[in-house]
């Protein structure tokens, strides 16, 4: 065809396209509390449990209440367990912190047999054996409301363990009708064994404290004793006569949980205690394991954090030596994971300023006899390993996220015990991997304005999708704009900043705060949250929505992480206003006389040091924030604040208790009375202070809720506060 020609029919064709009518856009739909909160998230629903059956060919998943089959080769899914079955199966409901501890720590709900035949389902500690073949559940351990928790197969499959009244009990499968004998029961209520404690759960990511050993004859087990840790009380006032529930709680300078390493046969007997260099009731052990059928490897941590030693410990005589050992001036990195066994030791740390993979060796023939060889540094840039998804040290394989080339994403790669390297997801946004022991994988995937879009690939680039939602789409949200501001250090700090409608064409629009703050957190990345939907149901109403990662964040490196090292305030504040001033200058649409804060948890924390340390904000409202560190837990304090009787300046000028008469703005204060993260005694504390200072406040109470203040209804009624709140004190123009 001609130049000309064509000329000519692109001008034909776009004569009558201009002839087409038109078909109009929908207008978007407006957001409301409800719409968001009212009926579970807006954007739907993923896939929950996740899980891979050990012979590999099976990925199934929860969904709609029924478990979801789907074949990794054909990619075609069918219903596995009913819903009406599964309905058969479930227990009676839970506690409101028992539910969301469950939701919270993602506790799963199922796990597969070692048989690929069959299935364990948890409800709520009930736990039902499950036959794929004939489609039958019979309940197993013990009968009554509860059967045991962390339950887990042997690695046989013929002996299925489980925690029951706080010690370890073991149940042959081949002969259910014979009670679980009790190998490791608990000598009374202040000791653990097996059972993960409250602390150990929030502040190392301890999700078991339990193993089987290869050859399934031996059970590993951390032994928790609280007999010296302080009780919180948490009290449920709905009753007539008041309920009290007596948590122990390890607060700065308290003394810790006694914790040691037993190994026990899985048919019971004396238990084994493995012999280590620890401070009784100091010092941690975050994770532990198997190397081979005779040998254990334990991780310890210092209570000041700043020592991190790798232990093997023979199991028969209990003898351990050290065979690694990382150190820091201010804190360790909190990435506890370790994978051991073939001659290889894979973990990761930030020795050379970012987190980065480590492969180390030892003696297979005699793991106790020597320490372990820095084989090589796997990873290594600008950039942080985020996760070890998975470990293969057969294969020599690793598979791992990071945020390489970009913080404020994250993609799935592997990388051999060599160093080759290869990235397995590619596309802007956000990767959550789950691996099959094939290297099969499920990438669950999304952007700020995306939900998750779950795939099933085979290779980096053979996916296809099998979960994705349309549920956002009518309502046309918008992108915020993307800041890069300097610190006065020159280190960068990435914000985003969401503006009403026509927001060029006004004036005087008040700007929310909404940063978190804290460590080991970022909230400035390329990533769903349903919190975006909030932002926009703001920006609806009129106000400009900032998001700031301030220095004391993770995800930037190890400088980056320990600028919150005895500073849990001053340098925090100083970047957000920081990004505020750059916010201003850059749109002066923007109102400065009317900035809000708001903020939950540590950010909650945040509202109140920043409402207290500066008289530029007319309102914030702050959800289960802790208002003096002496309140909160050992674990997470000590590590960036050390102990009390160490940094007593530290304690007394970070605590915004000790500078309530100084609260500048209107503020609403948020807990749950059932809260034991942040105990409610922050907010009553606080109040105190305001009182004794004649200021004005506003309060909101959930009773029986969790640090979470989960469920519909509250989360609905919490917001709608939230949203009231900057209407009355923040819309109205200063005179």
């Amino acid at each position: 065809m001609s130049h000309r020609a064509a000329l000519l029919l692109s001008a034909a064709v776009g004569l009558f396209l201009a002839a087409l009518p038109l078909v109009p856009q929908a207008p978007p739909r407006p957001l409301t509390v409800e719409a968001i909160f009212a009926h579970g998230s807006l954007a739907g629903h993923p896939p929950a449990g996740l899980s891979w059956s050990p012979d590999g060919k099976h990925l199934t998943y929860l969904d709609g209440g029924e478990l979801v089959d789907l074949d990794p080769v054909t990619a075609r899914s069918h219903v596995l367990v009913s819903r009406a079955k599964l309905a058969a199966l479930s227990g009676a409901a839970g506690s409101e912190t028992d539910s969301d501890h469950r939701d919270r720590y993602q506790m799963a709900s199922y796990l597969w047999a070692p048989d690929s035949a069959h299935m364990l389902f948890d409800a709520n500690g009930r736990l039902w054996l499950y036959d794929l073949h004939n489609g039958t559940g019979v309940q197993v351990g013990f009968t009554g409301i509860a059967s045991g928790d962390d339950p887990k197969f042997s690695p046989n499959g013929e002996l299925l363990s489980f925690v029951r009244d706080h010690g370890l009990a073991v149940l042959r499968l081949k002969d259910p009708q014979i009670p679980a004998n009790p190998v490791a029961p608990a000598p009374n209520q202040t000791v653990l064994n097996g059972e993960v404690d409250w602390v150990y759960e929030e502040e190392l990511d301890t999700r078991s404290n339990y193993f089987w050993s290869p050859d399934s004859k031996n059970l590993a087990f951390l032994q928790t004793s609280e007999s010296s840790v302080p009780a919180y009380p948490i009290t449920d006032w709905i009753p007539t006569h008041a309920q009290v529930n007596l948590q122990r709680y390890p607060q700065p300078g308290d003394p810790n949980p006694d914790v040691r390493v037993g190994v026990v046969a899985a048919f019971g007997g004396k238990t084994v205690w493995v012999k280590l260099p620890m401070q009784p009731g100091q010092d941690y052990i975050p994770r532990f394991g198997w190397v081979d059928r005779k040998t254990l490897w334990i991780e310890t941590l210092s209570r000041d954090h700043k020592h991190r030693d790798l232990y093997f410990a023979d199991a028969i005589s209990g003898l351990a030596h050290s065979v690694l050992e990382l150190s820091d001036d201010k804190f360790v990195d909190d990435n506890y994971d370790v994978s051991a066994g073939y001659g290889s030791i894979v973990l990761s740390n930030w020795t050379s300023g970012h987190n980065h993979l480590y492969l180390y060796s030892y003696d297979q023939v005699d793991p106790v006899a020597g320490t372990a060889k820095l084989e090589r540094q796997l990873t290594q840039g600008d950039f942080e390993v985020s996760d070890i998804l998975g470990v293969d040290h057969e294969a020599e394989l690793i598979r791992f996220a990071s945020n390489e080339g970009d913080p404020q994403q994250q993609q799935l790669w592997e990388v051999s015990f060599a160093g080759e390297r290869k990235p397995l997801t590619t596309a802007p946004g956000f990767h959550e991997g789950n691996f099959a022991p094939s290297g099969a994988f499920v990438d669950k995937h999304s952007t700020r304005l995306s939900p998750p879009r779950l795939s099933l690939c085979q290779a980096a680039d053979k996916c296809s999708d099998f979960w994705s939602t349309q549920a956002i789409e009518s309502y046309h949200l918008a992108a915020p704009r993307q800041l890069e501001v300097k610190a006065h250090d020159g280190v960068t700090l990435y914000a985003t900043l969401l503006l009403p409608e026509g927001a060029l064409n006004t004036s005087s629009i008040p700007l929310i705060v909404n940063p978190y703050g804290g460590p080991a957190a970022q909230s400035v990345v390329n990533r769903w949250g349903d919190g975006l939907l909030f932002d926009e149901l703001l920006a609806q109403h009129g106000f400009a929505v900032l998001h700031a990662d301030n220095r004391g964040m993770a995800g930037r490196g190890r400088d980056f992480a320990q600028a919150a090292y005895h500073s849990f305030g001053p340098i925090q504040l100083e970047d957000q206003l920081t990004v505020v001033d750059a916010a201003l200058a850059q749109f002066p649409q923007l109102d400065p006389k009317r900035l809000g804060w708001w903020g939950w948890s540590w950010g909650g924390t945040f509202t109140l040091y920043a409402l207290t340390h500066s008289d530029r904000f007319r309102a914030g409202v702050a959800v289960a924030p802790v208002t003096d560190w002496r309140n909160y837990d050992s674990i997470y304090t000590e590590r960036y604040m050390s102990q009390p009787a160490e940094f007593p300046d530290g304690y007394r000028e970070f605590s915004a208790v000790n500078s309530a008469a100084k609260l500048k703005g209107r503020l609403l204060l948020v807990h749950g009375t059932g809260d034991d993260n942040v105990h409610i005694e922050n907010s009553v504390q606080f109040i105190q202070k305001l009182i004794e200072a004649e200021l004005p406040y506003d309060l909101q109470i959930y009773p029986r809720k969790t640090h979470s203040i989960a469920g519909a209804d509250v989360r609905t009624h919490l917001y709608n506060r939230i949203l009231a709140h900057f209407e009355q004190y923040l819309k109205p123009a200063v005179e």
